[in-house]
């Protein structure tokens, strides 16, 4: 498969190639839940895996499927943090290669950009369905000039982590519970990315993210290739720090 797999049908076709690698005999695949029984070989003995395919593990949830009664997950993308811990999930984006997202998350004025130019690595907000590895690229919100300025690595799987405190201006307690994870810069971008350089692109100014004016967490994934060579080519020094998310080796 010379392009990464657009649904269900796809990720059957890569399960094939790696079923020797994990042990497994297939019994069978069928059409209905769960779509394939196996048996994954274990010492002298066999142990039975019923296994649902999915392109997002999400899917499984929307389809409606009965946890207790499948033991894996096989998807191309795993965008499911909720997910039952006795569910393995197979994502095989990562089994070949493709092992990052990348987001673009937007950071308003104040303390926030402040602390993404003090601290190299912490512990910050980032999209639910993030991943160890992720690129994340902050864009600031806040004041005239509205730019990407830090491109950051995740450490660890977005958490789902309960708080609490005063609403800003107000006596008033609130919740602020929110998805996070360790975080850790890999360049700052001495000559920012700017909001009028990503319209005025002639891919990028289609972008989702960029006709929402960098609104909210966003996956970029797609448009990756464009903004690496727009960000490296305006920061030469960031390519060998990028040099494991280059485009060329995926």
């Amino acid at each position: 498969m010379h392009y990464a797999p657009e649904n269900e049908l796809g990720v059957v076709f890569l399960f094939a190639h790696l079923a020797k690698r994990w042990r497994l005999r297939i019994d069978v695949i069928k059409p209905r839940f769960p779509d394939c029984i196996a048996y994954q070989k274990a010492q002298s003995k066999e142990k039975r895996i019923d296994i649902e395919f999915e392109y997002r593990s999400k899917n499984f949830e929307l389809h409606g499927h009965d946890p207790k009664k499948c033991d894996w997950i096989v998807c191309w993308e795993h965008n499911w943090p909720g997910v039952p811990k006795h569910l393995n999930v197979v994502e095989l984006r990562r089994e070949f290669g493709l092992g990052f997202n990348v987001w673009v998350m937007p950071v308003g004025k104040g303390e926030h950009q402040d602390a993404l130019d003090e601290y190299p690595r912490r512990e910050w907000s980032v999209p639910a369905q993030a991943h160890k590895d992720d690129l994340i690229l902050f864009y600031f919100s806040g004041g005239k000039n509205k730019c990407l300025k830090h491109i950051y690595r995740c450490e660890e799987r977005a958490f789902f982590k309960k708080e609490a405190g005063w609403k800003k201006g107000t006596d008033k307690w609130k919740k602020m519970s929110d998805h996070r994870a360790s975080i850790r810069r890999v360049c700052e971008l001495s000559s920012p990315v700017f909001l009028e350089d990503l319209q005025k692109h002639r891919v990028l100014g289609t972008a989702g993210f960029v006709r929402a004016d960098m609104r909210g967490p966003m996956n970029a994934m797609e448009y990756w290739p464009y903004l690496y060579d727009l960000i490296t080519k305006r920061n030469p020094s960031s390519k060998a720090r990028l040099k494991k998310f280059s485009p060329d080796r995926f």
